[in-house]
């Protein structure tokens, strides 16, 4: 599975952006997708999370603020992305494996990540 993120960007702080993550098989529909994001001289960590049956996963740091969601038609992951923070400043990474267990410890497949800037 090949993942391709897209819809990173520069925003003010309070404003909004969607992230999307387009895989390029239809098995996509039977796999765990995720968003994880490194900041500037930090580690990878992770964001969220949404299960084949639609079941989602955030992190303390952007629970209530975002929002990961599917659509198998179109094979894509979506994060979208509300009051945003200066330190939600990371590149976005989406990535896929059979379950959210196996995604959050060690992901199989990963997209290229794509950059978010909150300017204050």
């Amino acid at each position: 599975v090949q993942l391709q993120a897209s819809g990173g960007g520069l925003v003010q702080a309070g404003g909004s952006l969607r992230l999307s993550c387009t895989a390029s098989e239809s098995a996509f529909r039977n796999y765990a997708l995720g968003w994880f994001r490194q900041a500037p001289g930090k580690g990878r960590e992770f964001v969220s999370a949404i299960t084949w049956y639609s079941r989602t996963s955030y992190s303390d740091s952007v629970k209530g603020r975002f929002t990961v969601s599917r659509d198998n038609t179109k094979k894509t992951v979506y994060l979208r992305m509300d009051n945003l923070k200066p330190e939600d400043t990371a590149v976005y990474y989406c990535a896929a494996d059979e379950t959210v267990s196996r995604l959050v410890a060690s992901a199989t497949f990963w997209g290229r990540g794509t950059l978010v800037t909150v300017s204050s």
